[in-house]
C-alpha cells in the first residue's frame, strides 16, 4: 500500500490552486489570475533564471509539466540519453564515438555501450522489474508521473518540430523522436547502475574464453600485483568522478532557526548527469523544490515544507566479483560445489553506421555464470580468463526501487520519516543521505542497496586477491572495498536476509545512521565520522573506520564546528543563511592551511634557489614570494599563487593516500580532523615537487603569480566566465575539476545544483540555490549561462517557494498545458 502523506504546511494559496500572479510579455508586466490547475491543465510558472514551478492536480499532470519544461531546456541531452539506453548510439553517431554510461565522462565507445545496454534490453531486465509489485516495482504514483512525463516531453517535441529545435546539437537529427514510458524507465535504470558501469562495462562486453587450453596459457599474475593495480585504478577513477558535500545542522548549531541544510553535489557539467531545478506542487499532497537528474520527474536533492535533504557518493562498492575455476579443456565450464556447470552464452547484435553511410551489424557473444556476467577487466585492469574467470554481481541490476525512494523523500515529514523511507525501499543506489528537519534534527544515513557481505561472510569467502582488495582499499579514502569471492562454493554468493527488501541486500538496520542536534555531514568519506563526537561502526563492506579522512572532509567538519563555536572569525555563533553561503564560497584550501608555510620555508631554504629534477635545473626562488603572499589560502578568482600551489600539491601527492605524505605528525584516530599535520619542509620530495610545478607552469607560459581567473574559466557563447574553487585533493569544499572538453577548457564535474535551506518554528522554509552551469544546455537559450555568471560572482538565487513569492517575481511567465 502506498504511504503518501499530506503536507501540514502547504500555503493556503497553493491549496486553493488559484493565485494572482504577474506575467511578463514583450509589452511588459500585467496582473492576471493564474489558471486553476485541473486534471487536464498542469501549469508551469517560470521565475528568474528560468526556474519552473509546476502545479497540477495529480501525479500525471505534474509529470506532464515536468516533461514539457525539461525538454524545452535540454531536448538534445535527453534525446541522446534515450539513444544510449536503447543501444542506438552506433546506429546514428557511429561506433567509434565516446559514450558516458556511468559517473565519469566518455569512458567507453559507442559500440561497447550499445552492446552493454542491448544485452540488458534483450534480457528484459527493466520490463521484468516493471511487472513486479512495489516496493521492487514502481508504485502507482511513480507510474502516473512517468506517464505524464512522456506526454509532456512528446508534446514539446510535437509543438516545436525536430527541424525547429533551437539547439544545434540535435536540430533536425533523425535520432530525436517521441519517447515511450519504457525509455524513461530504461534511463532511470541506467542511472541506478552507473556506479558499476564505469568499472565493468568494457570488461563485460569484451570477455571471451581463451583460444587455447588454459593449461597452455600464460599463468595469471600474482594476487598482490592484481589487487594493487585494481586498487590504484579505482582510486584514480574516484578522483575523476562525481562526489558531493552535504551538511545538516540541527537546533544547537543554528542561529535564528531550528535547522539548516547545505546541499553541494559535485555532478558533471555536461551530459546525462546534469541536474535541473524545478518546484513540483499538487495542492494538499506535495510541495517540493530542488534539483534532479534530467529526466526524473521528482526532486532528488531539495526540500519540502518540513525536511531538506541531499546525497553524497558513498564508499560502498555496488558490485562484487566471483572467481570461478574453469575447466582447462573447456573454459566455458566452471566448478561449483564439486560439479561442473556450463556458462550461458548470448548473442548480442547492434546496428552500426559504417563510414560510407550504410548500416551494418556487429554481433558479439557474451558469457555469464550463475553469479552474473563474465568480465575480462575491472576499471581497465585485466582479469585474464585462464585458470579462472571472473563474474560480476551488481547489487543495483534489479533496482528500480530508487524511483519509489525519491517519491517518498519528496514527501517526508521529518528525519525519522527519511530513515523509514531508506529502510523500507533500500533504493538509494550508491549514496549517503544527509537531512535536517523543522524539529531541529540533523541526520546522516548510509542506508542503501548494499551487497549482503557481513564481516563473517567476507572472512569465509574472500579469495587471496579479494582479501587484499577488500582490506587494503580501506587505507585509501573514498575508495570502496571491492570483494572477490570464491565462486567454487555456492555458499559464497550473497545470502538473502529476511530483513532486506530484495534478495542479496544487507539488512538495512545494520547500516549506519546518526541523528544529532548539532550537525552531521559527509564529503564522500565513509560513514565513520559524520560528527567527530560520535564515530560510527558498521560492516566493512560499507567502508573504512578509524582511518584518515580526506582533506575535504576535514575542511567540512572543521568549518561546521568552528562556526558553531564561533571561532572562525565571523560574528556570532551558529549558522545563518549568510554565513553558510559565505563559508562554502570562501574556497578555502585545507591543504594550504596545513602545508603552505612549510612549503614557503622549504623554498626559502633551498641553496641558491636551484633544484635538479628530471634532468632539469630549476630556479624556484621566484616561487617563494608568490606563495608567501598568498596568505588567504583561498581559490577565489582573483587569487594569485593558488594555481602554483595546486600544481605543487598534485606533484607532492601524486595519487598517494594523504597519510603517505611527509608529515612530521602522523594520523591519530583520536584526533582525525587535525591529523596528519606539519609538513616536513626538510624533505627533498617537498622542494622537488615545487620545482616540478614551477617547471610545468613556465613550460606552459603561465606566470607563477597568474590570477586564477586567467586560467580557470569556461567559455559560453564566446564569453569567458571565471570559475572559482579547486580540486577535491586540496581540501576545497567548492570542488571544480577543469579539463579539455571538445577542444576547449571546461568544468567536467564540480559544484552543480547548490541549495541552502533554513527552517524556523513556523512559516515557510527560507532557501537559496544555484545551478552552477545554468538550466539549459542549449547555447541559444537565455538560461544557458545566466546562473554560471552568478556562480562566478559568488551570488545565489533567493528561492521562490510559496505562492506569494512566486507571484511576486517581476519576470513571471506562465504556460498552461491545457
Amino acid at each position: 500500500m502506498a504511504r503518501w502523506r499530506l503536507s501540514a504546511r502547504l500555503p493556503m494559496a497553493a491549496m486553493a490552486a488559484v493565485a494572482v500572479i504577474s506575467t511578463v510579455s514583450a509589452a511588459g508586466p500585467r496582473a492576471t489570475a493564474a489558471p486553476a490547475a485541473g486534471p487536464d491543465r498542469p501549469v508551469i510558472r517560470y521565475t528568474e533564471y528560468g526556474i519552473p514551478h509546476i502545479i497540477a492536480s495529480d501525479w500525471e499532470g505534474l509529470g506532464t509539466g515536468y516533461g514539457y519544461a525539461a525538454a524545452k531546456d535540454n531536448i538534445c541531452t535527453l534525446a541522446q540519453t534515450y539513444l544510449m539506453v536503447n543501444a542506438q548510439l552506433s546506429r546514428y553517431l557511429g561506433p567509434d564515438g565516446r559514450a558516458s554510461p556511468g559517473e565519469q565522462q566518455n569512458t567507453t565507445t559507442n559500440l561497447n555501450s550499445d552492446i552493454y545496454f542491448q544485452r540488458i534490453n534483450d534480457n528484459r531486465v527493466v520490463e521484468r522489474l516493471l511487472d513486479k509489485p512495489a516496493p521492487e516495482g514502481p508504485e502507482p504514483e511513480v507510474e502516473e508521473a512517468i506517464r505524464g512525463y512522456v506526454q509532456g516531453y512528446n508534446r514539446y517535441l510535437a509543438e516545436t518540430g525536430v527541424g525547429n529545435i533551437t539547439d544545434p546539437a540535435c536540430r533536425g537529427a533523425a535520432w530525436v523522436r517521441p519517447i515511450t514510458e519504457l525509455d524513461v524507465y530504461r534511463h532511470a535504470h541506467a542511472e541506478i547502475i552507473m556506479g558499476t558501469a564505469d568499472a565493468l562495462l568494457d570488461g563485460e562486453v569484451n570477455a571471451a574464453p581463451p583460444g587455447a587450453p588454459a593449461a597452455a596459457a600464460a599463468p595469471a599474475p600474482p594476487p598482490e600485483r592484481t589487487a594493487r593495480k585494481i586498487r590504484d585504478a579505482m582510486a584514480a577513477a574516484r578522483r575523476q568522478s562525481m562526489g558531493s558535500n552535504a551538511l545538516a545542522v540541527g537546533s544547537q548549531g543554528v542561529s535564528g532557526g531550528t535547522s539548516m541544510m547545505l546541499a553541494n553535489p559535485h555532478f558533471p557539467w555536461q551530459g546525462k548527469n546534469r541536474m535541473w531545478q524545478s518546484q513540483l506542487t499538487i495542492p494538499g499532497r506535495i510541495n517540493v523544490t530542488g534539483g534532479s537528474l534530467l529526466g526524473f520527474p521528482a526532486v532528488n536533492i531539495g526540500h519540502n515544507d518540513n525536511v531538506a535533504w541531499s546525497h553524497t557518493v558513498a564508499t560502498v562498492a555496488p558490485f562484487g566479483l566471483f572467481d570461478v575455476q574453469v575447466d582447462p579443456l573447456d573454459p566455458t565450464s566452471y566448478l561449483v560445489d564439486g560439479a561442473w556447470q556450463r556458462m550461458t552464452s548470448q548473442q548480442v547484435s547492434v546496428d552500426v553506421l559504417n563510414k560510407d553511410g550504410s548500416l551494418g551489424k556487429v554481433t558479439r557473444t557474451l558469457w555469464a555464470t550463475r553469479y552474473g556476467p563474465v568480465t575480462a577487466s575491472v576499471q581497465g585492469i585485466a582479469l585474464p580468463w585462464v585458470v579462472s574467470a571472473h563474474a560480476v554481481r551488481d547489487v543495483n541490476m534489479d533496482n528500480l526501487r530508487a524511483l519509489n525512494t525519491w517519491f517518498h523523500l519528496d514527501q517526508a515529514t521529518d528525519v525519522h520519516d527519511v530513515v523509514n523511507t531508506l529502510e523500507t525501499t533500500q533504493g538509494v543506489p550508491f549514496f549517503n543521505t544527509i537531512a535536517s528537519d523543522r524539529e531541529g534534527n540533523a541526520l546522516y544515513a548510509d542506508i542503501q542497496a548494499t551487497p549482503n557481505i557481513t564481516d563473517e561472510h567476507a572472512q569465509s569467502c574472500l579469495t587471496a586477491t579479494g582479501r587484499l582488495l577488500f582490506y587494503q582499499s580501506l587505507r585509501l579514502p573514498n575508495v570502496p572495498p571491492v570483494s572477490v569471492f570464491d565462486g567454487k562454493r555456492s555458499e559464497c554468493d550473497w545470502p538473502d536476509d529476511p530483513n532486506a527488501v530484495a534478495p542479496g541486500l544487507l539488512d538495512p538496520h545494520k547500516q549506519p545512521r546518526l541523528i544529532r542536534s548539532d550537525y552531521a555531514g559527509n564529503a564522500n568519506d565513509s560513514a565513520w565520522l559524520p560528527n567527530p563526537e560520535q564515530p560510527l561502526t558498521f560492516p566493512r563492506v560499507m567502508g573504512d573506520m578509524a582511518a584518515p579522512r580526506s582533506l575535504r572532509t576535514q575542511e567540512l567538519l572543521l568549518t561546521a564546528q568552528n562556526r558553531i563555536d564561533g571561532t572562525d572569525g565571523l560574528p556570532g555563533r551558529g549558522f545563518t543563511p549568510a554565513n553558510m553561503r559565505q563559508l562554502l564560497f570562501a574556497d578555502n584550501s585545507r591543504a594550504a592551511d596545513l602545508a603552505l608555510d612549510a612549503t614557503v620555508t622549504a623554498c626559502r631554504n633551498t641553496l641558491f634557489g636551484l633544484v635538479v629534477v628530471d634532468g632539469n635545473l630549476v630556479d624556484i626562488s621566484g616561487a617563494c614570494p608568490v606563495l608567501a603572499a598568498w596568505k588567504s589560502h583561498k581559490y577565489t578568482s582573483d587569487s594569485r599563487g593558488s594555481w602554483l600551489f595546486e600544481n605543487f600539491w598534485a606533484y607532492l601527492q601524486n595519487g598517494q593516500a594523504i597519510e603517505k605524505l611527509p608529515w612530521r605528525v602522523g594520523f591519530d584516530a583520536k584526533d582525525p580532523v587535525h591529523t596528519p599535520n606539519s609538513l616536513d619542509f626538510g624533505n627533498d620530495v617537498v622542494r622537488n615537487s615545487l620545482a616540478r610545478a614551477v617547471l610545468a607552469l613556465r613550460n606552459a607560459g603561465i606566470a607563477l603569480d597568474a590570477p586564477l581567473s586567467s586560467i580557470q574559466n569556461v567559455t559560453r557563447n564566446g564569453e569567458k566566465i571565471p570559475v572559482h574553487g579547486s580540486l577535491h585533493e586540496l581540501g576545497v569544499l567548492n570542488v571544480v575539476t577543469p579539463a579539455m572538453v571538445d577542444g576547449t577548457v571546461d568544468i567536467v564535474f564540480g559544484s552543480s545544483f547548490i541549495q541552502q535551506t533554513r527552517f524556523t518554528a513556523d512559516g515557510p522554509p527560507e532557501a537559496y540555490s544555484l545551478l552552477a552551469y545554468s538550466q539549459s544546455a542549449d547555447p541559444t537559450s537565455p538560461h544557458y549561462s545566466d546562473q554560471t555568471r552568478l556562480y562566478s560572482a559568488g551570488q545565489w538565487v533567493p528561492e521562490r517557494y510559496t505562492e506569494e513569492q512566486i507571484a511576486a517575481s517581476p519576470v513571471l511567465e506562465t504556460k498552461v498545458l491545457s
